[in-house]
């Protein structure tokens, strides 16, 4: 069975995505689709790669990701190199993107396995007037249908990077942010448990968002670890530090996201206070 993942941002009301489902069985009738999500902020490209980087390695190698997002190819716009159709490989799994910074921001500071652009597309106009299943389609199911890349696709050498927001670490403190609010109202942080990591796992700290007044200073195994309602902090399962209120979304008030009145891009402030650290020494007395 060859999977198909589609991750889009044109929504589930209209016929956008039907359509490229259909291309997909025209093209290689065997091939099973999976639907990432198709409520991508319209040509959020961060959000489209962290929707893709959080679950891809759940599925088998050969497993081929159609991202849809921002899909129409620029040629020379406004003294801009251009953005192709092309297709990344990475651990073992294809991904077709429009390269708009997609490939930069999933990838992040990982080698790929192989970078390439899509051949004899941007000369046929009529195809641009919906990219995602007229050129991504069918390239990817020339994958799927065993064709290999180098014949429908030239090698290159680099793609295009969106700017993404990564923590910063100072003395004895991590400024991260909230990349992403899930269904639940949870508040996902771009930091990972391995940056956290390197200030001792036994290091005292205080994890700071939104104003002083809020603040966590444990991590929990689950969610349920604590009661209720609760405010709690995990690392969740891709390892990014997550703030929530247990069970929140479930009294109707929306959960971290409504009752801190936290935004995607606001501050995250982690202070760790190691032993024989000023703070410390303040502490006793």
């Amino acid at each position: 069975m060859q999977i198909i993942t589609l991750t889009t941002d044109m929504g589930v009301r209209d016929h956008y995505v039907a359509a490229i489902k259909g291309a997909i069985y025209r093209h290689c009738p065997s091939a099973h689709i999976v639907d990432v999500s198709h409520t991508v902020k319209p040509f959020d490209i961060a959000e489209a790669a962290y929707y893709v980087s959080s679950c891809f390695e759940e599925f088998p190698e050969g497993t081929v990701h159609i991202v849809g997002v921002d899909s129409e190819p620029m040629v020379n716009f406004s003294g801009s190199e251009g953005s192709f159709p092309s297709i990344m490989k990475f651990k073992g799994h294809y991904f077709v993107s429009n390269d708009n910074g997609f490939f930069g921001a999933f990838l992040n500071d990982n080698a790929h396995e192989g970078f390439f652009r899509i051949d004899d597309v941007l000369s046929r106009m009529d195809l641009f007037k919906f990219p995602t299943k007229n050129m991504l389609v069918p390239a990817a199911c020339r994958i799927v249908n065993g064709e290999t890349i180098e014949s429908f696709a030239s090698s290159f050498n680099s793609f295009k990077k969106a700017f993404a927001i990564n923590p910063v670490i100072e003395t004895n403190l991590i400024k991260g942010s909230v990349q992403h609010i899930d269904n639940y109202g949870n508040l996902i942080t771009n930091v990972h448990e391995s940056l956290f990591d390197r200030f001792g796992k036994d290091t005292p700290f205080t994890i700071f968002y939104r104003n002083k007044d809020y603040h966590i200073d444990e991590i929990s195994a689950t969610y349920n670890s604590v009661p209720n309602g609760e405010k709690v902090a995990i690392f969740n399962n891709n390892g990014l530090l997550e703030i929530a209120i247990n069970r929140g979304a479930n009294m109707s008030n929306g959960g971290a996201e409504r009752l801190f009145g936290v935004r995607i891009g606001d501050v995250i402030r982690i202070e760790f206070t190691p032993r024989g650290s000023r703070n410390t020494l303040e502490s006793l007395f």
